[in-house]
């Protein structure tokens, strides 16, 4: 038996910012889009540009306080293949909120509060 990822999911108040931040932040794309028939919610499916995996924005229209993210000690992953341009891109935002220097990774948050860890690429040559 075989498994493979298909996408991730988070909730989020904000669908458009959300999307724009994935956008600026990470260069993820929107690739699907989906609304409910009786218009309670809104799926969009975001992709980065080398594999399959995607995240999915769930936006549900009638949530109007922020999500409660807990202890926030979950969080997903990219890699960069020019890790020096995005601390300098990301620091531009100001979405930065979490460095560990010694173990060369920072993490960024979106505007719900999720975070990102950002990795340089160890296979770039």
């Amino acid at each position: 038996m075989k498994f493979k990822f298909e996408h991730n999911n988070i909730n989020v108040l904000d669908l458009e910012k959300s999307v724009n931040f994935y956008k600026e932040a990470l260069g993820f794309e929107e690739v699907r889009r989906y609304h409910a028939p009786d218009g309670s919610f809104t799926l969009v499916f975001l992709k980065d540009a080398g594999s399959s995996h995607t995240l999915e924005l769930t936006y549900l229209t009638d949530r109007k306080e922020p999500y409660n993210l807990g202890d926030n000690e979950i969080h997903m992953a990219v890699t960069t293949d020019d890790f020096d341009k995005a601390y300098e891109h990301h620091k531009k935002m100001g979405c930065i909120c979490y460095e560990n220097k010694g173990m060369g990774l920072y993490f960024i948050a979106d505007p719900d509060g999720y975070w990102t860890e950002i990795l340089p690429n160890k296979n770039v040559v």
